[in-house]
């Protein structure tokens, strides 16, 4: 017989997700359970934050404790051509104000989670780690929480009348719920290493992120980190970057570097350090954000192509969101997925703004360049879509961005499952 608890939410998953929704849910005054599969610090991808992280992260207490760590500060991205022709900055601080949004980092994702997840714990979530979620408990259609293996290799039922799926790009939850859908278009292969005591800018400059081009719209991020370390990888269309029958990560990223004469030179220094890292198949969304008992939020809702760093802020911002719902739908003894639709509609919107920003990059003869030289004014709400300020009214933008490519439509998608049914 299975040991069982109960909670006013389980929450699985102690990523940023998770462990933002755990903390606002519990200085809200709710028992909350978070189970993490892995044992923190553990490694991750998706190491840049934009400056409109800044609001989860002041929401969550962590302003000081971002200030006062090692992290590399951010205040600018450019954009850099095959030639090594490089862009001038997005200085974030031409738009807002520099001692708050305009600033930012760049993390190692292993301390920067952990400083998340230990954030939790210390308002009152209990995080147990080295657990694996097997199955979701229901009644009916109803999740009624979950079914886990502890690390001892007790199975327990961790019971509550709502669960949130933030398992990231595994959406343990959406999966078995049948809701992925691929994007039509953004499905990217990457490849990307670390490099120890290779170049970087010096000053305001430093930790810029850099986007750098190779050929068929394939690119570099280039992210310093702290303790003179750089986080570089290659994201194109995986048939361009096998061609030739290469299939080894190390083979195609190395013949890449070739590619930029930019980045070929800030790696002409310093030492490639750790192994080649390959995944494949960006982005995908859910077709729903929430049913009976489940709620998704961070990356097991929708997950875009990384080129301008949006995932680290959409999962820290989700996450906040989610827990005043549910903290809202615990007070009004009403957790049906419709109250979920406004929750569901606003990180749809700042998903699909990204998401014609990702697309028009994406295509052949499109550059910032052009759109500026044509509208000066544009280059104002670039780079707010840039920074992350993505619930502005875009329209005027996405018109001008309409005369040089073509733009996707919205994908009907994220509404909460109920209402999808009395529809």
């Amino acid at each position: 017989m299975s040991e069982i608890s109960h909670h006013d939410a389980v929450i699985i998953g102690a990523g940023p997700a998770g462990s933002a929704a755990a903390t606002v849910l519990a200085e809200h005054g709710r028992r909350v359970l978070v189970l993490e599969r892995e044992k923190f610090p553990r490694y991750h991808i998706g190491e840049s934050l934009l400056p409109f992280t800044y609001g989860p992260l002041e929401r969550l207490g962590l302003i000081g404790r971002m200030k006062d760590s090692a992290f590399q500060k951010k205040y600018s991205v450019i954009f850099v051509q095959p030639n090594g022709r490089a862009s001038q900055p997005f200085y974030f601080f031409n738009r807002y104000d520099r001692a708050t949004v305009a600033q930012t980092w760049q993390v190692l994702r292993a301390e920067f989670d952990q400083m998340v997840m230990e954030n939790a714990r210390a308002k009152g979530a209990t995080v147990l780690e080295e657990v694996t979620v097997t199955e979701l408990l229901r009644e009916g259609k109803r999740v009624v929480g979950v079914r886990a293996r502890h690390r001892d290799g007790t199975v327990c039922e961790h019971r509550a009348p709502i669960t949130l799926d933030c398992t990231g790009k595994e959406a343990f939850g959406a999966l078995r719920q049948g809701w992925r859908v691929k994007d039509p278009f953004l499905n990217k292969v990457a490849v990307w290493t670390y490099y120890k005591g290779s170049k970087r800018e010096c000053g305001v400059d430093e930790g810029q992120t850099t986007v750098a081009f190779v050929p068929e719209k394939g690119w570099f991020w280039h992210i310093p980190l702290h303790d003179n370390l750089v986080s570089v990888g290659v994201v194109a269309e995986g048939k361009y970057l096998s061609r030739d029958g290469v299939r080894d990560p190390q083979a195609m990223f190395q013949r890449e570097v070739g590619q930029n004469l930019w980045i070929q030179d800030q790696l002409s220094v310093g030492a490639q350090t750790g192994p080649y890292h390959v995944t494949s198949e960006f982005s995908f969304h859910a077709r729903h954000c929430a049913s009976e008992g489940l709620l998704l939020a961070g990356d097991a809702f929708a997950f875009l192509d990384p080129v301008f760093s949006s995932g680290l802020m959409l999962a820290l911002k989700s996450g906040v969101l989610a827990g005043d719902a549910v903290h809202a739908g615990l007070a009004a003894n009403d957790l049906s997925p419709a109250r979920f639709a406004d929750y569901a509609a606003g990180l749809r919107r700042g998903i699909e703004n990204m998401r014609k920003l990702v697309y028009a990059f994406y295509q052949p003869d499109f550059s910032f360049k052009k759109v500026i030289d044509k509208y000066p004014d544009a280059a104002g709400d670039i780079t707010d879509c840039l920074s992350g300020d993505v619930d502005k009214d875009f329209t005027p933008l996405w018109q001008k961005f309409r005369e040089f490519v073509p733009l996707p439509d919205d994908l009907p998608l994220g509404a909460p499952r109920e209402q999808e049914i009395i529809s």
